[in-house]
């Protein structure tokens, strides 16, 4: 069994998904409080890069996801689409 190896940054500790194109981490962040809900990056249609993470919120110690994108764009159309189920 393949173990993820983790990032820790000033603010989260990540496992990136397996899924990834780009396994880095871009400006433009946005954290979601749902550990367990499926995100389909490529439906959004972004036009820079972009990877997701799982996260663990380092301040208040609540985990989600972490979403990463290049552009403030693609970061506002993330906001803008994104339902929580």
């Amino acid at each position: 069994m393949a173990t993820a190896k983790s990032i820790t940054t000033e603010h989260y500790k990540l496992f990136p998904s397996p899924r990834n194109r780009h396994q880095a981490l871009f400006q433009h962040e946005v954290f979601v409080p749902y550990p367990y809900m499926l995100i389909d990056l490529e439906s959004y249609h972004f036009q820079g890069k972009y990877s997701l993470f799982a996260a663990y919120r380092l301040s208040d110690q609540k985990m989600g996801q972490l979403v990463t994108v290049d552009l403030a764009e693609d970061e506002a159309r993330f906001k803008a689409r994104f339902v929580p189920d």
